[in-house]
């Protein structure tokens, strides 16, 4: 064997060992990197779900708030409905002919209203 041979032989397992440590180097940078990715992710999702449920609980105590206030308007909506209804027919027993005569010139005067918008429109 010439001894070029043995120092070819020489470089060629030295830059074999080179390349070796530098690919095992490069999986190594790879693997730290995507692990530190996958610990952003991870934190990201644990700070997250927290802040989701916070949301989440103040919408569902708005939504329960306004349906609370919806259902006591509309209680005072029927309560006031109620009274104005008992003081009418409390009206109509005290002083029936008033009531009818009021009933008369209300019908009259609508009539009238119906009246001039049929005409205007013709």
């Amino acid at each position: 064997m010439h001894p070029e041979n043995s120092d070819i032989d020489h470089v060629a397992d030295s830059a074999k060992q080179s390349a070796q440590q530098a690919i095992k180097s490069t999986q190594g940078m790879v693997n730290s990197a995507l692990n530190s990715v996958a610990g952003t992710a991870h934190d990201l999702r644990d700070s997250a779900v927290p802040l989701v449920n916070r949301v989440s609980e103040r919408a569902s105590a708005v939504v329960q708030r306004s349906a609370d206030a919806l259902r006591d308007g509309t209680q005072q909506v029927r309560d006031g409905a109620r009274q104005a209804s008992d003081a009418t027919v409390d009206y109509i027993r005290d002083e029936p002919v008033k009531a009818m005569l009021i009933a008369a010139a209300t019908g009259a005067a609508l009539m009238a209203l119906v009246s001039l918008m049929g005409r205007s429109r013709n």
